[in-house]
């Protein structure tokens, strides 16, 4: 396959996979740039692997886990038609899609990102735990572990914000 094909029909699901690990669309759009063109570098020798799409989408974790080690982020400003070019291209935004579940991605952006990042490879990828530790570079268990840890902060969260505290009205004594 060639690297326009292989681009053209991952884009999509590399935008996603980018946007529900950092939870901006924009710098989804920057992680998959920069992912797709470390690829086309490599095309040769990705191009002829079993699974290109899991080698492209490792780039894309490590793009992500490397934002903080970044001196500076670079931006560029783009003009209205630029950006009408780009929304007119016909790629969906998913990630918008899940209105209901806003106070969750919140939380789940608060996490640390590798453990971000295991949890997106799992229940959004349906990656398995030896899959997600070869994307990380790193053990089965050290993914479970970071899971483990992860869902517990979601959980302990959950049940923070649902206890409410009942007010004292001004003017009472405690």
């Amino acid at each position: 396959m060639r690297f326009e094909e292989f681009a053209a029909a991952r884009l999509p699901a590399l935008l996603r996979y980018a946007a529900l690990l950092c939870g901006d669309r924009e710098l989804a759009r920057d992680l998959v740039q920069e992912a797709l063109t470390k690829a086309f570098v490599r095309w040769k020798r990705i191009g002829g692997l079993d699974r290109p799409d899991a080698y492209v989408r490792t780039i894309v974790t490590n793009e992500f886990l490397s934002l903080r080690r970044r001196r500076a982020v670079r931006t560029v400003a783009l003009t209205q038609d630029a950006l009408d070019h780009f929304e007119a291209g016909g790629v969906p935004d998913h990630a918008g899609d899940v209105d209901a579940g806003e106070d969750l991605w919140r939380r789940l952006g608060r996490l640390p990102r590798r453990q971000r990042a295991v949890l997106v490879l799992r229940y959004y990828e349906g990656l398995t735990d030896d899959e997600i530790a070869e994307t990380l570079d790193c053990r089965a268990g050290t993914v479970r572990g970071y899971a483990s840890r992860a869902l517990a902060t979601l959980r302990v969260e959950m049940a923070v914000s649902t206890t409410r505290i009942p007010s004292i009205p001004q003017g009472e004594p405690a």
